[in-house]
């Protein structure tokens, strides 16, 4: 257990709790307690919202190169910790070593580098006339980060608030929070000016609603489930303040006719798979032309059976399990759904894969046959499960795709430029991912619908945390 487990960061010091209260944090492949934290309460909250309102007005009116070099600071002192870092991800959360090392940490990295290159040339003031434009810090900001990309999600918040001037309070998940331990570890050998970054771990039913409804937090940015984020747009409500969501997704994967679909397929699956299938843009509805049907079915089945699920450390694993026996039980609950709903199973299905009796390991899973009024079409499954859809024709898909209260992500797979992008402009999602492209730390991410508001990353992100002021006459004589 890390020196800091079972304290808080406040106000530039390591403190203890208000009121001890312990939580085991699980491997989920062994289901046993890898680390312990403390549980905050309200005082806690009120502590650090204290410090954060304290720093903010001297860190809200930091020249540009001072935030740059703190975030340079910030780099020099993560890249030190990337072994700490991947540990962490994969014994909190499941994912494999390799993978924890080259996609969670990674992602962290670019994302804070990415800041930095932004915050180069950002315009924060626009002279319009005698008028003057100006964009300015929030204040004090709330980061409430998920389980399931931990230090993905941690960066591209608190990046962010940095470049902008804001002073923060994280409240990482509960159920993944020693990579963020470290994280804080960093953020204090970097130097960060005490209060600009606070940490308070807790749940979301006592920190994390204690943040939403605080008078003193200017800013919520949450990162979670749908259901969750009614509940912190509510309890933020009274007070008035900017709640920033990026929440659940269930999105389409439409392969084209032209497509090679052997290729579209296996790479289909893998989008699906990726994480353990624990992403929100998980590409989980496949659809697929009735002609091609039958065909992609097969390469689904066959790619699905190729996964290697087993233990984090271990060579060859491609899977890892997911991060709670709730989330286990919940795949579980989806995947008997879609049996009883009569929908094919070509690949996988209930329990855990062979050779693995403990662990929440989920066995890679592909039904056919599946229509769009079975939950397994409806829900997010945030498992590895895909569903295939069979379509006639291309208005039908589109609607088909577009039938979800959810609109965080879309996929298009086609030979034809002109007519994928035809298709990715009437998707009713904020991201559309035409033929598998490689990642863009420049795009805009956040969704449609229920699946949330406001954007993260590069300057899109940067603009959640800024306030904007007009000057009017500012540049009229005395």
């Amino acid at each position: 257990m890390g020196v800091h487990d079972l304290q808080f960061y406040v106000d530039g010091k390591w403190v203890e709790p208000a009121t001890p209260k312990v939580f085991d944090v699980i491997d989920p492949a062994t289901e046993a307690a890898v680390g312990q934290i403390s549980m905050g309460s309200e005082v806690d909250v009120d502590r650090a919202v204290a410090a954060a309102s304290r720093a903010f007005r001297t860190f809200g009116r930091s020249a540009r190169n001072e935030r740059i070099d703190l975030l340079q600071r910030i780099v020099e002192e993560y890249r030190k910790r990337e072994d700490d870092l991947a540990w962490a991800i994969s014994r909190e959360m499941g994912a494999p070593k390799w993978f924890a090392y080259e996609r969670h940490v990674a992602m962290g990295l670019s994302h804070l580098n990415k800041m930095i290159e932004i915050l180069t040339w950002f315009p924060f003031e626009e002279v319009r006339g005698d008028s003057l434009v100006a964009k300015e810090p929030i204040g004090v900001a709330a980061l409430i980060t998920p389980w399931n990309w931990p230090l993905n999600q941690v960066t591209c918040k608190v990046a962010p608030a940095i470049a902008a001037g804001c002073a923060m309070i994280l409240k990482p998940a509960e159920q993944s929070p020693l990579s963020a331990i470290i994280f804080t570890e960093i953020m204090d050998a970097a130097g960060t000016p005490p209060g600009v970054f606070n940490l308070v771990n807790g749940d979301g039913a006592t920190v994390g609603s204690a943040l939403s409804r605080h008078p003193g937090v200017d800013m919520v940015s949450f990162t979670g489930s749908t259901r969750a984020g009614v509940l912190v747009a509510k309890a933020a409500a009274d007070t008035v303040k900017r709640v920033h969501q990026e929440l659940g997704g269930k999105s389409a994967n439409i392969l084209l006719p032209d497509v090679d679909l052997e290729d579209a397929v296996q790479k289909g699956v893998s989008g699906c798979f990726l994480n353990s299938g624990q992403s929100c843009v998980a590409p989980s509805r496949m659809f697929v032309h009735r002609e091609q049907y039958d065909a992609a079915v097969r390469y689904a089945q066959a790619a699905a059976d190729s996964y290697v699920v087993g233990l984090q450390d271990s060579e060859g694993t491609r899977l890892g399990p997911v991060a709670s026996r709730m989330q286990y039980e919940k795949i579980q609950e989806l995947i008997e759904s879609g049996i009883k709903e009569r929908a094919r199973l070509v690949a996988g299905g209930l329990g855990r894969p062979n050779g693995l009796n403990k662990g929440y390991f989920i066995r890679p899973t592909v039904f056919a046959d599946v229509t769009p009024n079975m939950r397994i079409a409806r829900e997010e499954i945030f498992g590895p499960v895909l569903s295939m859809l069979p379509y006639e024709d291309l208005e039908e898909v589109i609607d088909e795709a577009n039938s979800t209260v959810y609109g965080l992500a879309a996929y298009v797979q086609s030979t034809d430029i002109a007519l994928a992008r035809s298709v990715a402009s009437r998707m009713r999602a904020g991201n559309v991912y035409i033929n598998y492209p490689a990642s863009n730390p420049d795009m805009p991410f956040g969704g449609y619908k229920q699946s949330g508001n406001g954007r993260e990353c590069a300057e899109f992100g940067l603009e959640e945390f800024l306030e904007i002021k007009g000057i009017r006459g500012y540049g009229s004589a005395a």
